[in-house]
């Protein structure tokens, strides 16, 4: 992966004359509400480098405790390439919350598909012997006791939703659109890469260091390392004093006014998965594949040690997928 570095400087050259587009305006953050009270904030077009660099023996002297395959793994981050995001967009200020899921149940009689095909999701149960799980986790399921409404631990209406589905996050933005009259959707991978960028190249929004994720993610520190000590020695040093989900909105945003980019729920997008999708993708608004098995989901959450929390990490799971980790962020488009 050392050869990344010439196509790195290419892609740079490429972007320097948008410079001005991609940066985003500290202080000039537009927020619109919709019908179920979700904020979303304005995107501004640009252009910027999708993906990461880095090679397993940079990733291997900052994340030390961690085994050299963990980093050959990260090879679909690659190559770095130019994007170019052609339209200003409206994105999720935060996560989807279980307060606003709630509301669309109520309003459209959906059934999300954790309770419609009886089988359940994911839930915490401290009782639970992780070592009879595939995972290794303390997470049950599925199980028909655990769904949005009971991941396991106490959530409030402020808190994302997890155990959602991709294709109950699509239901959640076709009823919107019908019921609002704007096309709202799941962003594109690339979409999501650059909100959550917002103008930087670093690891985080906040820079390259992990420790920084206490100030500005929910993700794996001491307040969750207390549910899961035999991790203990992944977590951050620090402690937001939230285990497990945090109310949406609890740590700073990044440039563009987005909170929890990064932590709290990981968040599906549009995208179907490929490993060598970056290779071929087209440099303006790439879409993702054509077709696939499993679709794309970012961000990290409050379970995620600091590698797999970073703005380039691509994770995925089939469309039926429920988990307590996984929850949504919507885009509303933007009509000419």
């Amino acid at each position: 992966m050392t050869d990344f570095a010439p196509a790195f400087a290419c892609v740079l050259a490429l972007l320097a004359s948008s410079a001005t587009a991609q940066q985003p305006v500290p202080g000039d953050i537009a927020v619109w509400r919709n019908s179920l009270g979700m904020a979303f904030v304005r995107i501004p077009a640009g252009s910027f480098a999708m993906g990461s660099a880095e090679d397993p023996e940079a990733l291997a002297r900052d994340f030390p405790l961690l085994e050299r395959q963990r980093f050959e793994a990260l090879a679909d981050e690659a190559p770095v390439h130019a994007v170019r995001i052609s339209h200003d967009f409206y994105l999720g200020q935060h996560e989807v919350t279980v307060g606003q899921f709630r509301r669309f149940i109520e309003a459209s009689g959906y059934r999300p598909e954790s309770e419609a095909d009886g089988t359940g999701g994911y839930g915490y149960n401290p009782a639970y012997d992780p070592a009879s799980s595939a995972r290794g986790d303390a997470f049950e399921g599925r199980d028909p006791r655990y769904s949005w409404r009971n991941p396991g631990f106490a959530q409030g209406d402020d808190h994302p939703v997890v155990n959602v589905t991709w294709n109950d996050a699509q239901a959640l933005a076709a009823w919107l659109s019908r019921s609002e009259g704007h096309q709202y959707r799941l962003p594109t991978e690339a979409q999501w890469e650059y909100a959550c960028r917002a103008g930087t190249r670093t690891r985080y929004p906040h820079g390259d260091d992990p420790q920084g994720l206490v100030r500005t993610a929910n993700t794996f520190d001491q307040s969750a390392a207390a549910f899961w000590p035999r991790w203990r020695q992944h977590a951050l040093a620090g402690n937001d004093g939230h285990a497990f989900t945090a109310p949406v909105g609890s740590h700073a945003p990044n440039a563009f006014g987005l909170h929890d980019m990064l932590g709290n729920a990981w968040e599906w997008v549009a995208d179907w998965h490929a490993s060598t999708y970056y290779a071929e993708a087209p440099a303006s608004d790439p879409q993702g594949p054509a077709e696939g098995s499993v679709r794309v989901r970012r961000g990290g959450s409050w379970h995620t040690w600091p590698l797999y929390a970073r703005c380039a990490y691509r994770n995925w799971n089939t469309p039926q997928t429920r988990y307590t980790l996984v929850g949504i962020r919507l885009v509303r488009d933007i009509r000419p």
